[in-house]
């Protein structure tokens, strides 16, 4: 009996791992861009859906795994402090998506080949 081919899709979840931690991931990338884009971990938080705290300890683990921050808090004033985006956050933000990128086209080069070993099977 001839199976139905599947649509095979790509789905590609690249995470850079220090030590036991995951350093960088898409989960994390968001949560960067969310906090640029607000100025603030917990503004960021609810635009990702996500609890201050879960934010927070993500924002610690980037912290620890790179040699200085990605995320630095701001203090006080007027506006009652916030965070922001060190240089060092943007920098591995942007190298994580090309590499992201690079890794899905990679894949999605290999995949006729895959494709072909499946239609064999």
């Amino acid at each position: 009996m001839a199976r139905k081919s599947a649509k095979l899709e790509v789905d590609l979840r690249l995470r850079l791992r220090a030590g036991e931690d995951i350093a960088l991931g898409p989960g994390k990338v968001d949560l960067l861009d969310a906090i640029a884009a607000t100025g603030s971990i917990s503004a960021a938080a609810r635009q990702l859906g996500m609890s201050y705290r879960r934010a927070w300890l993500l924002v610690e683990t980037m912290n620890r795994s790179f040699p200085t921050p990605l995320v630095r808090a701001k203090t006080g004033g007027n506006s009652g402090g916030g965070a922001e985006v060190t240089p060092l956050g943007r920098a591995a933000a942007k190298a994580y998506r090309s590499l992201h990128k690079a890794a899905e086209q990679a894949v999605r080069r290999g995949l006729p080949k895959l494709k072909s070993a499946l239609a064999k099977a």
